[in-house]
């Protein structure tokens, strides 16, 4: 287990976070329990939606993937064992972004109804609205904090500025503070977070779990034509990556799991794995066999030849 750093009492997660947004999208409750059930069997325990997930889907609202995960949680009686992260402040089709004080407090309340839980362990700003005081919406997560309604928060998409805002406004004034980042971060998608947000990770002493770790599967190495961004519903997010740079690094993580006889999904996830900073990657996965492939990255130690090579090809 790794130990995020949140205070006098850590959370204790393993080093893979779940990403539920396949929840009621690509998986069925049925496959979602097959799925949580595997994943917590084999001693993972952090989960991380939104309250959004997956608003995107003809006749759905938002909220379907929590609701799931609450009725797993409830089926299983395991609450106490799992880790549960959840956002607030994402778009859907009736509302923009927004962390104002009162959507915060009306979205934390729907969030532990679908979730059948009392508590959220970790609250994220999911994304910034860019026009609510930081002060607005750091007293409300103070107010729920203190109602035992969330034990700690996080931020996602927020700006390095407002982001910065934030942590300096909670130390002057003795409230509760951003503890975790989850960025955009993987191999293929580094200097954005390098150059603009690690800085501030480290300075305060931020736990980073990343999302899109394999660049919604560039990083499977199963996209490596056109021809093949029709083999899933995320096909049209990965063709930026099909250009030299891209192919360079499938190429480098070819070279790697041929030497580790593993997978490149398994190399790209050790590699984050291998960065100081980072804690636990989200992953995902809609079968068996995909979550074999992740289970191996925490078990997978790359050498020194090993990251040498993909930093310099993901440069």
């Amino acid at each position: 287990m790794k130990k995020i750093n949140l205070g006098q009492t850590d959370l204790q997660i393993a080093p893979l976070n779940f990403g539920g947004n396949v929840f009621g999208w690509t998986l069925s409750e049925k496959e979602s329990f097959d799925i949580l059930d595997a994943f917590a069997g084999e001693g993972f325990n952090f989960i991380d939606t939104a309250d959004t997930y997956s608003w995107w889907v003809p006749g759905h609202k938002g909220g379907e993937s929590e609701a799931i995960i609450g009725k797993w949680l409830k089926a299983r009686s395991n609450r106490a064992d799992i880790v549960v992260a959840t956002k607030v402040g994402s778009q859907t089709n009736e509302h923009k972004e927004d962390i104002s004080r009162a959507h915060i407090l009306k979205s934390v309340d729907e969030s532990l109804q679908r979730l059948g839980t009392d508590h959220i362990d970790l609250y994220y700003t999911h994304f910034d609205d860019n026009k609510t005081p930081i002060e607005e919406t750091l007293r409300a997560y103070e107010d729920i904090v203190k109602a035992g309604k969330v034990r700690y928060i996080g931020a996602s998409n927020v700006s390095p500025e407002r982001l910065t805002e934030s942590l300096e406004f909670s130390e002057a004034n003795g409230i509760p503070a951003y503890k975790v980042l989850q960025p955009h971060y993987n191999l293929v998608e580094r200097t954005t977070f390098e150059n603009d947000y690690a800085p501030i990770a480290d300075k305060y002493g931020l736990a980073v779990l990343p999302y899109w770790s394999l660049a919604a599967g560039f990083l499977t190495g199963k996209y490596r034509t056109d021809a093949d961004l029709s083999k899933s519903v995320r096909g049209g997010g990965v063709k930026q990556y099909l250009n030299d740079k891209g192919l360079g690094v499938l190429n480098a993580l070819d070279t790697v799991a041929q030497k580790h006889n593993t997978k490149p999904a398994t190399v790209s996830l050790a590699w984050l794995l291998a960065q100081p900073l980072v804690a636990a990657p989200i992953v995902s996965a809609t079968s068996q066999s995909q979550l074999d492939t992740l289970f191996a990255a925490p078990k997978l130690q790359l050498d020194a030849e090993d990251l040498q090579l993909l930093d310099e090809v993901s440069k």
